[in-house]
């Protein structure tokens, strides 16, 4: 008897630099997907931290990048499978860059639903981009938000948003109470995590700040 799991899709690393402004200068990211021809939805991942992975193909065909133990960064494969497929790519605010990125996901996945999705410092990306991109994506995903989240008026918006937080995350920077204060005033949808473990610095990634040890459990897909 063949066994099944021989045929398993497990995701796929690509290196993609078909995003580019006009002046040709391009602009890398990291595909992770088991079904390159049609997933329903695409979450664009961005680092917490400086937000850099300085994302480059070497010679003999490997992905070079940093940031790889962000909470969201080493997690993409656990949030792909036949419907989603992920996004890594530098953490920054720029309407512009977003938007050439978007553009060309669009160009390639016609039918999918993009989410924008940050954590830590760069929910700061998120928050501004949503302000300014609003019914030009899905949705924004903000996971353990910088404290300006709690000043994001969500009532109006065309795209959809959710919040996830660690009920015990203890960095300063990031405190829960920021996301459960947008969820009283504005409704946001919010999903307060516990459990996991926490080791080292409290706003780095292995914390209960980076959701670490309960990766899985964090973004329900719905």
């Amino acid at each position: 008897m063949i066994s099944l799991t021989l045929f398993a899709k497990e995701p796929v690393d690509s290196f993609v630099n078909t995003a580019h402004y006009d002046d040709g200068d391009k602009i890398p990211y990291i595909l992770t997907s088991v079904n390159l021809s049609s997933p329903k939805y695409i979450l664009i991942m961005m680092p917490g931290g400086n937000g850099m992975m300085s994302i480059q193909k070497n010679i003999d065909g490997t992905i070079y990048f940093q940031s790889g133990g962000n909470f969201l960064i080493r997690s993409r494969a656990i949030f792909t499978d036949d419907e989603f497929s992920t996004i890594s790519i530098d953490g920054d605010r720029s309407i512009k860059r977003m938007r050439i990125v978007v553009r060309d996901l669009k160009s390639k996945f016609p039918n999918a639903q993009i989410y924008i999705v940050g954590t830590s410092r760069s929910t700061l990306a998120t928050i501004y981009q949503s302000e300014n991109m609003d019914g030009e994506v899905t949705g924004f995903i903000h996971t353990a938000s910088m404290s300006a989240i709690g000043g994001l008026d969500t009532r109006k918006s065309k795209s959809r948003h959710l919040i996830v937080a660690h009920k015990y995350d203890e960095c300063r920077l990031t405190p829960p109470s920021s996301s459960l204060e947008n969820n009283r005033r504005y409704g946001t949808d919010l999903i307060l995590m516990e459990g996991g473990v926490t080791e080292g610095d409290p706003c780095q990634a292995l914390g209960y700040h980076g959701f670490n040890g309960i990766e899985t459990e964090t973004i329900p897909k719905n």
